[in-house]
């Protein structure tokens, strides 16, 4: 066999009533996730959150370049500054910037330029996406299906956040260059999104319009 190649290992083909069961229980539990806006002060341990990353890393990616860095911020100091550039950003956007139907799609879930939870909550974790890399660090190769492969990874972290029990709220004021410089990232890599990680706020509570989610009929065609 070529050295390309090695054996397939960790799958074991489960039976299809225990298939229905596992992946019921999952739909069961991601069903009541939720994005909030309301987290509590109280400190999540790092170790959680880096478990969560390596979850986010297993992610697959175009020709296994992995093309994405993860920024993970707890310093006060830190997430002051970036609620005050996204702020600003966000004044611009909601004073102007936006179009009259994309103001009109976020009415319902209430949002404005005022974003406390940027320093509310214990963890900030910036996903950048990187145009140059490769399969190990140091290279400097094309990397390929950047968008596809990031994206992937971020859901996979959000699952993970949300088995940990933690709330969390995928932020993209745009746009986003200053996390770049905050996070002190290369000019080659571009800021996909802000994750916002941590405890519900005991009192919170979620727009109406949030829980409106389509049928499987509604989203999905059988051929």
């Amino acid at each position: 066999m070529s050295d390309k190649y090695v054996p397939l290992t960790g799958y074991e083909r489960q039976t299809e009533d225990q298939m229905r069961e596992t992946v019921e229980g999952l739909r069961e539990e991601l069903s009541r996730r939720r994005s909030i806006r309301m987290f509590s002060s109280d400190p999540v341990p790092r170790d959680i959150i880096e478990n969560c990353l390596k979850v986010a890393g297993t992610a697959p990616s175009g020709a296994n370049h992995q093309p994405w860095h993860f920024v993970a911020i707890s310093d006060s100091e830190v997430k002051q500054k970036i609620r005050e550039a996204a702020e600003e950003e966000e004044r611009e956007f909601y004073g102007g910037r936006a179009s009259e139907e994309w103001l009109d799609a976020l009415d319902p879930l209430g949002t404005d330029d005022h974003k406390p939870f940027l320093e509310t909550a214990p963890w900030l974790i910036a996903v950048f996406a990187q145009r140059r890399g490769g399969e190990v660090v140091g290279q400097d190769k094309k990397n390929y299906y950047v968008t596809e492969s990031v994206g992937l990874a971020t859901g996979m972290l959000i699952t993970a956040l949300h088995k940990a029990g933690l709330g969390t709220l995928t932020h993209t004021p745009a746009p986003m260059g200053f996390l770049t410089e905050i996070c002190g990232r290369p000019k080659t890599e571009k800021p996909f999104v802000l994750m916002v990680v941590g405890y519900p706020d005991p009192n919170c509570q979620v727009p109406t319009h949030a829980l409106i989610k389509k049928e499987l009929s509604e989203m999905t065609t059988f051929i």
